[in-house]
């Protein structure tokens, strides 16, 4: 049985898993499980890759290579889904993710696996936003909450069995069967989604035919993003080469994005906009806070990485509290408690590097920087599709995720560098206080999420420079 191609009347569900729902739930929930255990697997086996294929010098490159083609997929599939529907988009990423994977797991050096991450990258980007949109076609509006929350629970199974089972497999039977071993589960999740897509027509946006432009600025951002990971090291020009990446990359989302998105404008430019903001502060921190509590503290890597597995914990459960209030947590309250929530965990953690609190501190408290980015993200994938219409789902679907993985990806290389420029615990005390004011601005900027005319959604997707 097929569904229409707008979202159905919501008297006519009850929850995900009602028979109109199970199947494209089961299925969905599964793509999204498998992209997040493949990220946090291949972090845990990367070093024996490394040393295997010897490789030590591109190693930091297999991490930023998906990072950055996972933009230009964001775009391509963005564009598609407006013009033809995200059927095509949905199949077309998760074939080109299990060719990266194959790749991979068959690569015979470094320099083919890298390619296999790009490609991988460029699949597992488009993925992401191809679902948006299925999301925005097929629920009925009253269970987009509760579909994202279900979305980061399938982040949280995988942070605490992935990295483990990761490293039973490459001990056992080779680290190669990490990717390999995936390439069966997402033909049978894809499988799984089939019936609920078919019918599902694109928004008929005159706007969106031709790609080609928005696509060569999304190539440009994610040279930019690569030249930012590769280049701060060199000598003497590092410094200027990485400042010159980070301003190709704002010229290049620019265009990616909705107008005045970086002037926090009003409504969906805003929800954008706050969504790179606290994927910035949220995981510029993540990244250092194992390295405070192991270098400072003398923590083993297990203890220290209960502070990941809490966040982890807390943000699946903020995610459900959210989804199972619905549309009694109006979407810019949830967002605003998150990040009031996320700011003050990251406050706390700057507190224990500057002055020297005991470390399980920071450890508890990181789980409530957790329950609050539940709140947060779910919350703005709702309000950047109740912000957009069947003309521009795509394009907003598409921005979204790449104000997240630039987010991410500027906070980590602009910590990396002033990591670097400082000494000792002084670099802690920097890179917090760094991530912290970022997570202030995200307050400060959550509540011009609200549109200035609620009942008008239809913010424009075109990529039109501001005057």
């Amino acid at each position: 049985m097929s569904l229409p191609a707008t979202a159905p009347d919501e008297s006519l569900s009850m929850g995900l898993f009602t028979p109109r729902y199970r199947w494209v739930t089961l299925g969905m929930f599964s793509l999204v499980f498998l992209v997040a255990f493949e990220s946090l697997a291949v972090t845990t086996v990367m070093p024996l890759v490394s040393r295997e294929l010897d490789g030590a010098s591109m190693y930091a490159l297999a991490f930023a290579a998906p990072m950055a083609s996972g933009v230009i997929g964001m775009v391509v599939a963005g564009g598609w889904s407006d013009r033809r529907g995200p059927t095509g988009p949905l199949y077309a990423s998760s074939i080109i993710f299990v060719l990266g994977l194959l790749i991979c797991g068959l690569s015979p050096n470094m320099q083919v696996l890298v390619l296999g991450r790009l490609v991988q990258g460029l699949g597992g980007g488009a993925i992401t936003v191809a679902l948006y949109v299925v999301v925005a076609r097929v629920y009925a509006p009253r269970l987009h909450p509760k579909i994202f929350a279900a979305f980061a629970a399938a982040w949280v199974i995988p942070s605490l069995i992935g990295p483990f089972a990761a490293g039973i497999a490459a001990q056992t039977i080779g680290w190669r069967w990490v990717f390999l071993g995936v390439v069966g589960l997402v033909a049978l999740a894809i499988l799984a989604v089939v019936p609920s897509l078919r019918g599902l027509s694109g928004g008929e946006n005159p706007e969106s035919k031709t790609a080609w432009l928005p696509l060569g600025w999304a190539t440009l951002a994610a040279v930019a993003v690569l030249g930012m990971n590769l280049l701060a090291d060199l000598p003497r020009v590092g410094t200027w080469l990485m400042l010159l990446s980070f301003v190709l990359v704002l010229i290049a989302v620019r265009q990616l994005f909705p107008r005045r998105t970086l002037l926090a404008g009003r409504g969906l430019p805003s929800t954008i906009l706050v969504r790179g903001l606290a994927a910035a502060a949220f995981f510029g921190t993540e990244v250092y806070l194992p390295y405070l509590l192991m270098d400072r503290f003398d923590l083993s890597p297990a203890v220290a990485g209960l502070a990941l597995t809490g966040a982890a914990i807390f943000w699946s459960i903020g995610s459900a509290i959210q989804g199972r209030m619905g549309e009694s947590l109006a979407n810019e309250h949830a967002m605003l408690i998150g990040a009031v929530l996320g700011v003050a965990a990251l406050a706390v953690v700057w507190g224990t590097a500057a002055l020297h609190w005991p470390a399980f501190v920071a450890i508890g408290v990181w789980a409530l920087g957790g329950a609050g980015m539940g709140l947060v993200f779910p919350r703005q994938n709702v309000h950047m599709i109740k912000l957009s219409t069947p003309l521009n789902q795509g394009f907003n679907s598409s921005a979204l995720a790449i104000s997240d993985a630039m987010g991410s990806a500027l906070a980590l290389a602009a910590g990396g560098l002033i990591f670097a420029a400082f000494s000792g615990n002084d670099s802690f005390v920097a890179v917090f206080a760094f991530t912290t004011l970022i997570g202030l601005v995200l307050i400060i900027l959550t509540p011009r999420t609200r549109p200035v005319a609620a009942a008008e959604p239809a913010i424009e997707a075109s990529n039109t420079l501001e005057a």
